[in-house]
């Protein structure tokens, strides 16, 4: 029996990403669409709770092809496994991301945040975004991404573990290798711009600028511009376990007594 895998996006459910890793996956399973139907990006872990989620089906050249939802990534992942989808899914994929996910900036990625939510559920997952420096071909992305799903259902992953991929826009001759890498600290130089449209307000855009990449760091970012494709296991327990111990030599009390 093929195992049902579910696929999402930040990039909405018309972007040729997510496009390119159906025709793949179909290959290796029963594949479910459920995606935003709209541009998501940068929505983090946002889930709607104060209004109703607008579902609708999505047709692509007169087929089906998934379920367009009104909500965040996050909100596709819970609709999907909670709601749309028959029975249990075996595999959650998230992507493909136009442009990198790397770095701090997996905090503020719809596509990463979905991996997480299928993690919350007990759902294997992978995120899978193609750095974009010019034009990007999917090819080398869906082609791994196909690989890795087979290998994460035939072997699962730990609790609480998702993995983050990250494949550089180049063709197959020019992949280097597969790099199994740490979440790196790089972000970008961040700076708005201002803009006075009218007497009655003003508008900001916030606009980014990546900083040089030091080639030699075993990150995501490091990986890609060497032209590896990198994989990150991420888990989404952000507790620092060092600093438990240290807060216990902290001088802090409530009413004259200290707080454990």
């Amino acid at each position: 029996m093929k195992k049902k895998i579910l696929i999402t996006n930040d990039d909405g459910i018309s972007s040729s990403g997510i496009d390119a890793l159906c025709k793949e996956i179909k290959k290796i399973g029963q594949v479910y669409v459920v995606a935003p139907d709209s541009e998501q990006s940068g929505m983090s872990h946002a889930i709607t709770v104060q209004s109703d989620i607008r579902v609708e089906k999505y047709y692509k050249n007169g087929s089906f092809f998934g379920y367009a939802v009104g909500g965040t990534p996050a909100d596709c992942v819970k609709l999907g496994v909670m709601e749309l989808l028959p029975g249990k899914v075996d595999l959650v994929i998230s992507g493909i991301n136009h442009g990198e996910n790397t770095g701090l900036n997996i905090m503020y990625s719809g596509t990463v945040s979905a991996a997480i939510e299928a993690t919350i559920l007990g759902i294997p997952a992978f995120a899978v975004s193609l750095g974009m420096w010019k034009k990007g071909n999917f090819r080398v992305a869906s082609e791994f991404a196909r690989i890795l799903a087979d290998k994460v259902i035939r072997t699962g992953l730990p609790e609480g573990t998702f993995l983050n991929v990250n494949v550089p826009p180049v063709s197959k001759k020019y992949i280097k290798g597969i790099c199994f890498t740490r979440q790196g600290n790089e972000k970008f130089h961040e700076y708005y711009t201002k803009e006075i449209k009218n007497l009655n307000g003003t508008y900001y855009k916030l606009n980014g600028k990546r900083k040089k990449v030091d080639t030699s760091l075993e990150s995501e970012q490091s990986a890609i511009y060497r032209h590896e494709i990198s994989v990150t296991p991420i888990h989404y327990d952000m507790t620092d376990y060092s600093m438990i111990k240290k807060l216990d030599d902290w001088d802090v009390s409530l009413n004259g007594r200290k707080i454990k």
